[in-house]
């Protein structure tokens, strides 16, 4: 996890607005994992231990089924256990808040998970051995609480469960890498995959999930693939070749920002239906007159009075 101190100064739309580190190569195993054990029907419990601002967790938590619960465990602002985690505290997640968390976390999902405000030594009697299926570490660098978030996790896991390790071979992690490779080497921790950032492991068979990730990946042209072997382990090195993030679904705010957006057309009026013409009453002769021609006609001789009629009749016909 790198440096930094940036603070969000409005809610997130989408994923990409929540600080964080979680790469698209990430991404898509997480989502390959998860929906593995899903797919499978392995039931079990989520842990992260490290938040930050809450970009990995909003994006486990798409996976919680139900009936499972998700912990998430931070310092937060709260005290450090010792003076080197104190210091790395402060130099790096110095903007970190339980609210900041929250609020983000809020934006994406109704619900928050459990949240353990405290070191990474308190989840072993939080969280009930043997009920995890994933495990997120992304907390402390230092060696010995990595040391310990490992056993932590080991005990945790469900068999076959997947532990994902941050920053196991960053240049400013090296207390990542020792803990990692040791566990490896005399902890019976199986290597799965690599990717740029992150470890994945499991206490149980690799062999199973690795055949079937290398089936997925070899059916991609978006990934680089590079299998090899390590003190006894298959190791698979994963690279994103372009790769695009999969689908997340934007936040709560989106839409709202959407129609806010500067440049957003305003819909355009209805127009109200026009006001129907007066209608022209048809000219009508006086009741008076009309009599008056009536009995002009009559009083004629029959000869003059048929002739009058006759062109009548020839008028009314045109």
């Amino acid at each position: 996890m790198a440096t930094t101190t940036q603070e969000p100064t409005r809610p997130p739309r989408c994923l990409d607005d929540v600080p964080g580190w979680l790469p698209v190569l990430d991404q898509t195993l997480f989502d390959w994992f998860l929906d593995r054990q899903e797919t499978a029907g392995t039931r079990g419990d989520l842990l992260e231990v490290g938040v930050f601002m809450g970009k990995s967790a909003i994006f486990i938590g798409r996976h919680r089924q139900p009936g499972e619960k998700y912990t998430v465990c931070d310092l937060f602002e709260g005290d450090a256990p010792d003076d080197a985690n104190r210091a790395e505290s402060t130099k790096s997640y110095s903007a970190l808040t339980r609210d900041a968390f929250e609020a983000n976390y809020r934006s994406f999902h109704d619900e928050l998970p459990r949240v353990l405000q405290g070191p990474s030594s308190v989840v072993s009697a939080e969280v009930e051995a043997g009920s995890c299926r994933f495990v997120h570490i992304d907390a402390s660098h230092l060696y010995e609480h990595v040391h310990g978030d490992i056993g932590a996790a080991r005990d945790l896991l469900l068999p076959g469960g997947i532990v994902v390790l941050d920053d196991f071979r960053s240049e400013h992690t090296p207390g990542v890498s020792i803990a990692t490779w040791e566990a490896v080497l005399s902890r019976g921790l199986n290597p799965v995959c690599l990717s740029t950032q992150k470890f994945y492991g499991t206490w149980g068979d690799p062999e199973p999930v690795q055949e079937a990730l290398l089936a997925m990946v070899r059916q991609r042209s978006d990934c680089h693939l590079s299998v090899q072997q390590a003190a006894g382990h298959r190791i698979i090195r994963l690279k994103s070749k372009g790769m695009t993030a999969p689908v997340f679904p934007p936040s709560r705010y989106a839409e709202e920002a959407a129609r806010t957006a500067p440049g957003t057309p305003e819909p355009a009026p209805v127009p109200e239906p026009a006001a129907a013409a007066p209608a022209v009453p048809a000219r009508r002769v006086p009741r008076r007159a009309s009599r008056a021609r009536r009995v002009a006609v009559d009083l004629l001789p029959p000869v003059v009075t048929r002739a009058i009629r006759r062109a009548r009749a020839a008028d009314a016909g045109k």
